[in-house]
């Protein structure tokens, strides 16, 4: 495979390290920008990765970056917003797509790989709903794109299981909004594998593709099992929707928002796939098995340690 000089927008998210480290693998050169490189060391130090400021929002700025080089990836998203109107999610999802398009036209970049979501463009959400106007965006343009629509996404270091555990390592009672609504998680190291293996392929070019697991669980079998892996004894109470709504009304003012109204609208549509684009490209499926237990237990092990240490200095 011949080295190719990429640009990735989003690349010190989740997705965005494990995509990283398997292009590099591949020998491609990659170039991240964000708006602070000083902030995130832990991806300038892979080979062959440069990360620079760039303000994303600048067409000019942009349209500079991105001369001379193959191709663009799109991995820019957010769950919430500091704001309630949406303002944050059209920002982040439509009007940065809308500059990644024009930068790209100007600067003669011909090839761009967006990341979306399953159920983008469905239902109440600001979330799906920016989502669907960023693709409808991409589609409209002249480019080569791929548009890539995962399910939830598990592995190391995700926010699926990863913030169930640290939830569950101080509540043994956890009430559940919209408790089950329906996932298919999918493996980050399957979603990687498909936007790199698409990356230089005519036949991917303007497909989109539905990334999904081999498993459908609901909301609350994915926090149950999560403390089953992690060796905690915990109760879930699933609320009744009008005390969910409630739930995540009095969360849209919490610091962090660990859950909100705009979450809660997405989860009223099941997050699970009806075109199978992992089959399409034939990639064999991750089940959760494979990876989550042993990062379960780890994390489990790691509670109990700091809990006996906190007993001790009591």
């Amino acid at each position: 495979m011949r080295t190719r000089n990429l640009v990735l927008l989003g690349g010190t998210g989740f997705v965005g390290r494990h995509l990283i480290a398997r292009l590099v693998a591949q020998g491609h050169r990659v170039r991240v920008l964000s708006r602070n490189a000083a902030l995130k060391p832990e991806v300038r130090v892979l080979p062959n990765v440069q990360v620079d400021t760039v303000d994303v929002y600048d067409p000019s700025a942009l349209a500079k970056a991105f001369e001379g080089v193959d191709a663009v990836i799109n991995l820019v998203g957010i769950l919430n917003e500091k704001g309630f109107g949406g303002e944050g999610f059209q920002r982040a999802h439509v009007r940065l797509t809308q500059n990644v398009i024009a930068a790209c036209e100007r600067a003669g970049v011909k090839r761009l790989l967006q990341m979306s979501a399953l159920n983008a463009g469905r239902g109440e959400s600001h979330y799906l709903r920016t989502r669907g106007e960023a693709e409808a965006a991409v589609k409209a343009s002249s480019l080569d794109w791929t548009i890539y629509q995962p399910s939830v996404i598990f592995g190391p270091g995700d926010g699926l299981f990863g913030r169930f555990a640290s939830l569950l390592n101080i509540a043994p009672v956890l009430p559940l909004a919209r408790a089950g609504a329906k996932f298919a998680p999918v493996y980050v190291g399957d979603v990687v594998r498909a936007m790199s293996d698409t990356l230089l392929q005519p036949a991917a070019f303007r497909q989109m593709y539905e990334l999904y697991g081999p498993q459908t669980l609901t909301l609350a079998e994915i926090v149950r099992y999560t403390a089953r892996q992690m060796g905690l004894l915990r109760v879930v109470i699933p609320l009744p929707d009008g005390l969910a709504r409630l739930q995540a009304m009095l969360m849209d003012f919490v610091p962090g928002k660990p859950f909100s109204t705009d979450n809660y609208l997405s989860l009223k549509i099941d997050s699970v796939g009806g075109i199978d684009g992992l089959y399409r490209l034939g990639i064999e499926k991750t089940p959760i098995d494979a990876v989550m237990p042993a990062l379960l237990k780890q994390s489990g092990k790691q509670a109990r340690l700091d809990a006996q240490r906190a007993e001790r200095r009591a």
